[in-house]
């Protein structure tokens, strides 16, 4: 497959994929969902991945800062934001004033969510309970002082409870249940002073699918949005799940060579016979993974090829032995591998790290071209 003229690197992102995955999501879990769409979209592009989770029937939107919050409010979207993530001492007016809600982690935060109310309009929250993850949350020796002011802060006007949260690590079932029962020690606590927020939630892309139990009808689905696994033994397929992100590149050169000769920085890799040389036009700089020279696969021409040396900050090269390669063919690192390409996976097993980062560092310099299937 020849890529389209003048260009040289692009990342394909199917957002009928991303619909189709929150579809799924809801009738698997019954549950409402929260899309998270931080850090860009995972890489996707954040606009276009609200836009459609929300198409797919996504309740809420998810970001992880207040930044990320109004950007979107500022795009257009309207449907329930909610931002977890707050810079030490931030202004929380803003939020309120433009319908974000806020995830509040300690006493301080939420007493100045409720100076943020104004003109009658209450700040709108949800309590974060720390129940193991040691990150934010509410530390449980302050849930009670915490839960007293949010229900005096909520009967004077100044506060909207809409939920109770928190975060599992994903370590083992076991550990996830015992911090969903310290969860759930939380919430009753929590309705002891008065608050009974509608949404509870705490489990995200992995609990949601594997801990039925964790669901609580509300649940905040990430990576599962792109179609990229949350677990490390079933593929995006195992799981009725369909990758939205193909990245690929177009050959910008081709060399014949002999024997014995040297490709990229330090000579990592020497030819061990006549062989064609391809360049691919992607490098670190574009998100590629400098740790997977060597390793990371490539699919062209409907074959499998290998990195051969190491991965530049532009460009690597791939040796691809007889097979026939002209400049301007299809490289694609990797997409949806039930089309026979590598997966998001393959190229986080080549760098020793997890899929959920092989998709979100894609670098800005790489065009997104949204795609329909």
């Amino acid at each position: 497959m020849r890529m389209p003229r003048g260009v040289l690197r692009e990342a394909l992102i199917d957002v009928d994929a991303i619909s189709e995955n929150v579809r799924h999501l809801r009738t698997l879990t019954g549950s409402q969902i929260i899309a998270v769409v931080k850090a860009d979209g995972y890489g996707h592009g954040a606009l276009r991945a609200a836009r459609a989770a929300l198409e797919g029937g996504a309740n809420r939107i998810g970001v992880s800062d207040i930044d990320e919050a109004l950007a979107l409010r500022r795009a257009g979207i309207r449907a329930p934001l909610f931002a977890w993530l707050h810079a030490p001492g931030v202004s929380f007016a803003e939020a309120v004033r433009h319908d974000v809600e806020l995830g509040i982690s300690d006493l301080d935060q939420l007493q100045r969510a409720g100076e943020a109310a104004a003109g009658g309009k209450p700040a709108s929250v949800h309590l974060k309970l720390e129940t193991g993850l040691s990150r934010n949350g509410i530390a449980p020796e302050q849930w009670r002082v915490v839960f007293s002011e949010a229900a005096r802060l909520e009967r004077i006007g100044r506060l909207r409870m809409i939920g109770l949260f928190s975060h599992l690590s994903n370590t083992s079932l076991d550990d996830d249940r015992a911090a969903l029962a310290r969860f759930e020690e939380g919430v009753a606590l929590a309705a002891s002073v008065g608050l009974t927020p509608p949404l509870r939630h705490i489990a995200a892309s992995n609990a949601a699918i594997a801990l039925p139990e964790a669901r609580l009808g509300c649940v905040r689905i990430g990576i599962g949005l792109y179609g990229v696994s949350p677990l490390a033994d079933r593929s995006p397929a195992d799981l009725g799940l369909r990758p939205a992100m193909t990245l690929r590149g177009a050959v910008a050169a081709v060399r014949r060579v002999p024997a014995g000769t040297g490709v990229s920085y330090g000579y990592d890799y020497r030819t061990e016979r006549e062989t064609t040389l391809a360049l691919v036009p992607l490098g670190y700089a574009d998100g590629v993974p400098r740790q997977a020279s060597g390793r990371g696969p490539v699919s062209i021409g409907g074959r499998r090829f290998t990195v051969a040396g190491r991965i530049a900050m532009d460009q690597f090269v791939v040796d691809v032995g007889d097979h026939p390669v002209a400049v301007g063919d299809e490289v694609v690192l990797f997409g949806d591998p039930t089309l026979g390409v590598p997966s998001a996976r393959d190229w986080a097993d080549a760098a020793d790290t997890i899929d959920y980062e092989i998709v979100t560092r894609v670098g800005a310099r790489v065009p997104r071209r949204e795609v329909e299937a």
